[in-house]
């Protein structure tokens, strides 16, 4: 894979999947809880890009 957001979107899943698996005791609980930290982990990683795009290397 050569592009960043694919290996964002993999890590954050697999990261994601295995928090929920570990922390939630029903199905129900994990699934809305791995989909939250997934969406979290996403949205804050395009924020914090977007946010330090304006600066330089």
């Amino acid at each position: 894979m050569h592009s960043h957001l694919a290996l964002l979107v993999l890590f954050a899943f697999f990261v994601s999947l295995v928090f929920a698996l570990l922390s939630k005791d029903t199905v129900a609980e994990q699934v809305r809880f791995g989909a939250t930290l997934f969406v979290s982990f996403i949205g804050s990683a395009i924020v914090l890009g977007w946010l330090m795009y304006p600066f330089p290397f």
